[in-house]
């Protein structure tokens, strides 16, 4: 996958996961956290035995979607707080 790829898709899963657990980050945050939750799925994908990022298809962005949301919840549970960050 292209690097353009990544931040097309990487933008849309962390809007999709800002809008899940009501976060406002910005256009850039969101990349920035979709690109981290997709590494982040995709491992945790591998973990259990799945397929992790194959590609611009939506497999990938429901696993970048749940790594973005997994890597909000930790961030929060450091942070100790349910608040927007």
């Amino acid at each position: 996958m292209t690097i353009i790829l990544w931040i097309v898709l990487g933008g849309i899963a962390g809007w999709i996961a800002s809008i899940v657990t009501g976060s406002d980050r910005g256009i850039l945050g969101d990349i920035i956290l979709g690109i981290l939750g997709a590494i982040i799925g995709g491992w945790i994908a591998a973990l259990i035995g799945g397929a992790g990022i194959s590609g611009f298809n939506l497999p990938s962005l429901i696993v970048a979607v749940l790594g973005s949301i997994v890597l909000i919840w930790i961030s929060r549970a450091f942070r100790g707080t349910t608040r927007n960050i």
